[in-house]
């Protein structure tokens, strides 16, 4: 039976350990206030390139965002009197994106106005009504039975779905409860966008505790184990909304010694990052640049 051990409790950075049989088998390490990929922002546009075909966004960040003119949705075209698509972007407008690439180096964050809101068994792309259908991981009669109840779910006019790999084998009714859960979070950010004052934050992508539970929670995993009190109680609220049954696997850490030591993932982590590979026949390969 697997384990996920979560160390959240140095706030700059949050750890994510998968363990079985006492071996480490996934990492993740987040840094919270750094990261804003799939953050959803009400902006401001401060300038249009056309020569670039594209815009830049001031999101609220040091740095514009770069918002490629192919990547707006079609509430930002008009028709002309020849019948010809024209983008209506102009500088001062305010608009609402979500960033797709986060800052590299002097480049600004990559945005898009085509969202997608991730929950436990699809993604929700709630202003694009072309690009939905099934992981590519989902291969043959699954595919096929995925498909056909994509086709019974009530989903709003305009928009799309993806449903993802954990989605395959699930009812119609959980597939319907992740998508109507999706819906909700898509109407409050509406209502967000509307109230804001520009540059706003309206939605922050689910931290790296949120999308453990969603991406991990698999029936295969018997304990999460949390050793921080505000992230157990965090945790324990999303659990409730998405998955109830796996309430009682949930723990929390208090004891002394770190979690991570505790677990013996420390020395394990230390031997992924080193640049040496002792092989079995005593012999060792140096990785270095």
């Amino acid at each position: 039976m697997k384990k996920i051990l979560l160390n959240a409790s140095q706030k700059e950075e949050v750890r994510l350990a998968v363990v079985e049989n006492n071996k480490l088998t996934e990492l993740d390490i987040d840094f919270p206030s750094r990261n804003i990929k799939s953050n959803i922002y009400k902006g401001v546009i401060s300038r249009v390139e056309p020569s670039l075909e594209a815009a830049f966004i001031n999101f609220g960040r040091k740095r514009h965002g770069f918002l490629p003119l192919k990547d707006l949705s079609n509430e930002y075209y008009k028709k002309d009197k020849k019948g010809k698509y024209i983008c209506t972007l102009e500088e001062g407008q305010e608009i609402v994106v979500q960033v797709v690439k986060e800052e590299r180096g002097t480049k600004g964050a990559a945005l898009t106005t085509y969202l997608s809101l991730a929950g436990r068994f699809m993604v929700f792309k709630p202003n694009k009504s072309k690009g939905g259908g099934i992981s590519r991981k989902i291969t043959g009669r699954e595919r096929l039975d995925t498909f056909e109840l994509l086709d019974q779910l009530d989903q709003p006019n305009g928009s799309s779905i993806i449903v993802r790999t954990a989605g395959v084998g699930r009812p119609l009714i959980e597939l319907q409860w992740d998508l109507n859960y999706l819906v909700g979070i898509w109407d409050s950010i509406k209502k967000l966008a509307l109230d804001a004052k520009a540059p706003a934050l309206i939605f922050k992508e689910n931290s790296l505790i949120a999308r453990s539970m969603r991406d991990h929670l698999e029936d295969d995993i018997g304990e999460i184990i949390i050793d921080d009190e505000d992230t157990f109680e965090n945790s324990k609220k999303y659990i409730k909304q998405v998955s109830p049954k796996n309430l009682k696997k949930l723990k929390h850490y208090s004891e002394p010694t770190p979690l991570f030591t505790r677990f013996q993932i420390e020395n394990q982590i230390e031997s992924a990052y080193s640049n040496q590979v002792r092989l079995p026949s005593g012999g060792t390969v140096v990785i270095d640049y």
